[in-house]
Parts: structure tokens; sequence; C-alpha cells
């Protein structure tokens, strides 16, 4: 059987063992610490060009079994994808018409899971985006608690202020600012699971004459310049780069002149927007975030200038985003059995995948993630913002 094995395969020197369906076994280097159970025989074939969509894909559907750290797992599937498959092949997406119907069926198919499943991971306010670690050894709830507290202190946030939450998730930004800062908050999702819980959570405590949570497309914001601060976390991911002058064009018409519009998101690493190669982009498009597309920095900066909006300050938190990832997979994986019971197996194979996947791929520089806040210029060109940045560390 060992013979029906690419050569190529057969000349690596990984700490990786393959085991055959029918029990034989080959080390691909010394002291092996992953295994790759191949259950089905046809992708034997197969891995003389192991992508990571491939990998990937034969894992979600069972057609093999993964042995080992999780994130070893990553690691060493990357460095078997790199040796056997050419960086050349980059995967082109076909790009999805996101109008308003697509779009919610993305979000609902990504965030309508299971809200019990999110909490078996994610921190007490359930922040699904990137924590903030002033030091690198905070606990995971602290650094999302400080990454609240760092996009209010960018949004000057004041007392009475108003502020337009854009994909609010389960409103803990919003609840937060609300507590804080004293601000009122008009939160918006397409995530009904979503919308129902983070409901709850405003009445828990009190704040439901400062915070409204709405199923919204951002589409249909209000365009009278009503809000005087705009925040928008982990959404411009899913609005598709044909639509991201008309996003911005939103948030611009719906915040006063003065007023600061912050995206916090994660960004491509090419700056045509394509994804990441070897299967990645591929494998995440299918299973993770259907029609996701990541804009480059400069895309993302172009539009908003495009909008009207002046880009006064960028921030990149890509090694923050890896850790808040590790934080993530570690806790998931120390739950399995718990979430075994709360969504079907195919869905907890995607999730492990994904969460480990892409610390990694932060870690590795394939995306960024950019806190890029904007400012609406008043009609002369002049806007109230400190002459520096001293303020929002004080």
């Amino acid at each position: 059987m060992l013979a029906q094995l690419p050569p190529a395969l057969q000349k690596l020197h990984l700490p990786l063992r393959l085991r055959l369906w029918d029990g034989h076994e080959l080390n691909l280097g010394p002291t092996p610490n992953v295994t790759i159970v191949v259950k089905d025989p046809q992708l034997v074939a197969q891995f003389t060009h192991p992508s990571l969509h491939l990998l990937g894909s034969a894992f979600v559907e069972g057609r093999l079994e993964l042995e080992g750290s999780i994130s070893e797992v990553i690691r060493l599937c990357d460095e078997l994808s790199t040796a056997l498959v050419d960086e050349e092949d980059e995967y082109l997406p076909t790009r999805t018409v996101h109008d308003k119907k697509a779009d919610a069926q993305a979000i609902s198919y990504h965030y309508d899971l299971s809200n019990e499943f999110y909490q078996l991971w994610l921190d007490k306010d359930m922040a699904y985006s990137c924590a903030y670690f002033k030091t690198g050894k905070e606990s995971l709830d602290k650094a999302q608690q400080s990454k609240f507290e760092h996009l209010c202190r960018k949004l000057r946030l004041q007392a009475g202020d108003y502020l337009l939450d854009v994909g609010c998730g389960w409103g803990g930004l919003a609840r937060y600012a609300a507590r804080e800062f004293g601000v009122r908050v008009f939160g918006i999702t397409l995530s009904k699971e979503q919308l129902k819980l983070g409901r709850e959570r405003v009445k828990a405590e009190g704040l439901e004459n400062q915070v409204e949570l709405q199923l919204l497309d951002y589409r249909e914001l209000p365009q009278d310049g009503r809000f005087d601060k705009v925040v928008s976390v982990g959404m411009f991911e899913h609005v598709g780069h044909a639509n991201l002058l008309l996003y911005c064009q939103r948030l611009f018409a719906a915040v006063r002149e003065g007023g600061l519009v912050m995206n916090h998101g994660i960004t491509a690493k090419h700056i045509d927007g394509r994804p990441v190669g070897r299967g990645a982009g591929e494998f995440i498009e299918r299973y993770v975030f259907p029609n996701g597309e990541l804009p480059h920095l400069s895309m993302m900066a172009a539009r908003i200038s495009e909008a009207g909006l002046e880009v006064v300050d960028v921030e990149s938190l890509r090694l923050h985003y890896a850790k808040t990832l590790r934080h993530w997979s570690d806790r998931l994986e120390g739950n399995l059995d718990k979430a075994a019971k709360l969504v079907p197996e195919q869905a907890l194979r995607i999730w492990r995948l994904y969460l480990a996947g892409c610390s990694y791929a932060f870690s590795r520089g394939w995306i960024n993630l950019h806190q890029i806040l904007a400012v609406k210029p008043f009609a002369d060109g002049s806007h109230g913002l400190p002459w520096t940045r001293e303020d929002i560390y004080r």
C-alpha cells in the first residue's frame, strides 16, 4: 500500500505520520507529533497536490481524521502543502452580487449557528472580533474590554453622543460605550440570533434608554447626519469589493459634519484583494464566510476617501488577532464534548480548522487587521480632532 503514495510525499522530512485505511503507516520524519488518518483510498492520488482546501475539505467531510494538537496540525499541513503545491496556484473566487438577500443569508449562515456554541469560546461579552492586548499576557476577557476602551477613546466619545454601531453583533461594544462613556447607541445587525441575545443583555443591564438594537441592512441607514460617531467592527469584510464605496457613502451620510467614523476589520495581504493561496481562501469561501471579500488597506482607504471622509489614523492589530484566535481555538478545543452537543459534527470540524487556521494565518502575515479612523470634515475643511494622539492614552 505504501508504494501507492506519491514519491514526493515519501521524501519529505516532517514530524508527520500518515496512517492508511488498512492500518499501514508512513512517518514523513522523525518523532511524528501529528497523524493524518486517510479513510478514503481515493485521497491517496490527490496527495500529489495537497492544497489546504483539499486537506480541510477532506477533514470536514470525514474522509480523513487528524490526530494531535490542532495548532500543530495546521502548521504541518501548511508545510506539507508548501512542499508540494505551486505557490502560483491561486484560487480566484467567483464574485457574488452582494444584494440584501445574499448578504442576509451569508450572515445568517455564519452567525446564527448557536449562541450557546459561541459562548463556549468567546469572552463574557461575546466580542467576536480582534481583542487588544496591552502586554500580551492578559486574559481574553480583559483584552476584549481593552479593545472596547481603545475604540471608544479613538472615537473621543463624550456623554450624550449618539453612536452608530454597524454590525453590532451581540451588543458588547454598544453596552460598554453606553455604560462607561454615557452615550446613546443605535446598533444594527443582520443576525436574528445575535439580535435576540443582544436585546436580552441590554435589558438585563438596564440600558434600554441608551441602547437600541435593530435588524437592519447598512443600505437602509438614515442618511440625515444624525449620528455623532460611527463604529463598524468586523463589518466591511462582508460588504464585497463592488459595494465598498456605497458602504462608505452610507456611513458618510449617517454621521454629522465633524463626526468620526471608525472601521475595524480584516484586510487582505494582496493589493488586488485576492485570497491567500494554496487553497486556504477557497476553504474559507466555501465553508466559513460565503461571499466574504477582504479588501486591501489601500482599497479600503481609497473608498473611504472617495466617499468624502478623511482618513486620520491607521493602526495594524495583526498580531493581536493571531493571539485572540489562539485564545478562541484553545477554548473551543477544551470544550469539544459540549460543542458536539450544540452544533452538527461537520460544523464543529469547520470551526476547529477555521479558528486554528486563522490564528496561524495572522501570525504568518497572510492577512491583517486594521483600525481605520476617519473624520467627516466641516465645509471649510476643518475638524475638531486633537493635534496628537496623546489624549487616547491618558
